[in-house]
């Protein structure tokens, strides 16, 4: 198309605008040809080029009055009229002219070519489309396909060395890697495959990273699609490419299928509004026949992960589907120091860095959450041009990943800056005074994230069982900011909300889920379980009367009062510890746990014993 129209162009501009020749009319060429000025001409088709013995004026000065000499032409090219000329050839040989004709080739095929033009391009839009239908009719014929990726022997592989913790887990998957390594050990008991393995824990723990080690230990293939991947628009893709990755499957046994996520399609069924049978129960109901249907020598083990079993339908869990449920805990201390360890390979740290410190200072925190701190550690470190990662790099990237970044440029009044710095002092000093509260690591005023100010506790060991006298002291600690602001400006402030709403939370388990309530007594009214379908919350109600409710309300709030009472205490009988420590945080921003203990006159926990007592009661 492109040479076709260059060609046109050409044809219609081209042989005038590279050459020096004049285009004339008819009747001119033939007045000069009768005055004998005409040397020789080459007649191509319709078109006649010349040459003039004299010069000529340019046609179009004859109609003009001008006083300026007009162009003059030697080189000329006319047109033969449509009905022709019979006098012509004569005329040219009673002037002796030299005459060349050329034949006429390559503007008719042009013209012929030009008129097919709009035929082309029509033809080509109709091939076009057909290649487009085609293409699309292929993508709707695959559309049943599993989108699984395979994961095979040769590449890069993941062992157990490569996951720190979850020692438990990795005893009960190594069972999974030895049938896999040799399943007649098990056949010639007279035992059969487990058909399938749940990994349960929070997000970030290592669940897919566990299922990639028990491939490469057993070095076999290794299938990975996440639950949503099931899902489609079109009823009846999400069962066609469970069947589809099954089928695949056993034609590479042994192997492993993880499915992450399996709570996006197995979750329990007639749930919701209407309780219908939707595309994500069919594909349950495939998925839920597949496992079910394996015979003992495929060798094909599926494991899945979740962070929500309560809502899994019950037959995903039956033996004979999913025959193992292994918890996948978050990391204790030193498993966090492991993990560390790991992530610390390839990053050059300081002889200043400890690892088993840093391990100490995020307790609750998962093996992604871990390696997030090294890697914006290490960013940290690449924008101070370093060529280690420092002890302080690190502490920055914890406190940017707890409280957020940094709010530069915040103006605040000295009014402002009191009321915050008294705020954290009140949470420090009544944190330092209760004798079962966790060690304070810092108290800062610099605003991060939506925090004006942090007072930062950090416990000496990983806390499994929570004591009710530590939940006290939590409690008051929480309530020591808003008991500050009252004691020393008799006003309260919106930087308590946070603090409120934690407390509250708390005291609602301690009283609903715990049975730390006197007046309520040793009984569970929660059922434990969030509702996340909407049918199920408007179907289910509280198993307790409107009048439990009320006192559970009351006790609640009965709770709340005595620990901001006693954090009030604590505060008016240890004022000016109370000034001293917001002081130090109008002049320094920043202080350690340790400045706060020698500030408040106690040189270690041990000797924080003020009491507890709420006249053996908690509530009212």
């Amino acid at each position: 198309m492109i040479l076709l129209f260059a060609s046109w162009i050409w044809n219609l501009f081209g042989s005038n605008a590279g050459g020096s020749a004049t285009e004339i009319n008819y009747s001119t060429f033939r007045q000069q040809l009768r005055a004998g000025n005409v040397e020789q001409v080459t007649i191509t088709g319709d078109r006649i080029e010349g040459s003039l013995i004299e010069p000529a004026p340019q046609p179009e000065a004859e109609a003009e009055t001008g006083e300026e000499e007009q162009p003059t032409f030697t080189e000329f090219v006319t047109f033969l009229p449509s009905f022709g000329d019979e006098t012509l050839l004569p005329l040219l040989e009673a002037n002796e002219v030299q005459i060349t004709t050329q034949p006429d080739t390559g503007i008719a095929w042009l013209n012929l070519l030009i008129s097919f033009l709009p035929f082309l391009l029509l033809i080509g839009l109709v091939i076009l489309f057909l290649s487009r239908m085609q293409a699309r009719g292929q993508q709707i014929l695959n559309i049943g396909r599993n989108k699984a990726k395979l994961y095979q022997r040769k590449a890069e592989r993941t062992t157990f060395d490569d996951v720190a913790g979850a020692e438990g887990a990795k005893v009960e998957l190594q069972e999974i890697v030895d049938y896999l390594k040799d399943p007649g050990q098990v056949q010639r008991l007279g035992g059969e495959p487990p058909k399938g393995v749940l990994l349960v824990g929070p997000p970030g723990t290592g669940k897919t990273l566990l299922a990639r080690a028990v491939a490469g230990e057993a070095d076999v293939p290794f299938f990975s699609i996440s639950g949503s991947d099931f899902m489609e628009m079109f009823v009846g893709v999400g069962a066609s490419r469970v069947r589809s990755l099954f089928e695949e499957a056993k034609k590479s046994a042994p192997c492993i299928i993880f499915i992450d996520e399996i709570d996006s399609v197995g979750r329990r069924r007639g749930a919701g509004l209407g309780g219908g049978h939707d595309e994500r129960e069919q594909t349950l109901n495939q998925l839920l026949s597949e496992l079910d249907g394996f015979e003992p020598n495929q060798s094909v083990i599926v494991m899945a992960a979740t962070n929500r079993p309560d809502i899994l339908d019950p037959a995903l869990l039956r033996p004979g589907r999913f025959d193992r449920r292994i918890m996948v805990d978050l990391p204790t201390l030193e498993h966090r120091r492991e993990i560390l360890e790991i992530h610390a390979r390839n990053k050059p740290l300081s002889r200043d860095v400890d690892l088993g410190q840093i391990a100490r200072s995020v307790p609750g925190f998962s093996g992604a959450d871990l390696k997030n701190i090294l890697n914006e550690a290490a960013l940290l470190a690449a924008r101070k041009n370093k060529f280690v990662i420092e002890a302080e790099d690190i502490e920055l990237a914890r406190d940017k990943i707890l409280m957020g970044l940094e709010r530069e440029g915040l103006a605040l009044t000295d009014e402002e800056r009191r009321l915050i710095a008294y705020h954290e002092a009140g949470h420090a000093v009544v944190a330092a005074l209760v004798p079962h509260a966790d060690p304070i690591h810092k108290v800062t005023v610099v605003p991060r994230g939506r925090a004006m100010g942090v007072t930062q506790q950090l416990p000496e060991r990983d806390k499994y069982v929570y004591p009710q006298n530590y939940l006290l002291d939590r409690l008051a600690v929480m309530m020591g900011g808003r008991a500050a602001e009252q004691l020393e400006f008799e006003t309260c402030t919106s930087g308590a909300e946070n603090d409120l709403r934690e407390a509250t939370r708390l005291a609602r388990k301690m009283v609903l889920d715990w049975g730390m309530s006197n007046w309520v007594g040793p009984i569970a009214l929660s059922d434990g379980r969030e509702e996340v379908f909407l049918g199920e919350e408007i179907a289910n109600r509280r198993a307790y009367s409107e009048a439990t409710a009320r006192e559970v309300d009351q006790e609640i709030k009965a709770i709340l009062e005595n620990a901001y009472e006693r954090a009030a205490r604590i505060l008016q009988e240890h004022q000016p510890a109370l000034n001293n420590v917001a002081e130090a945080l109008l002049a320094h921003e920043v202080i350690t746990g340790q400045t706060v203990m020698e500030l408040v006159g106690v040189k270690n926990i041990r000797e924080r014993t003020i009491s507890h007592n709420h006249n053996g009661r908690m509530g009212r």
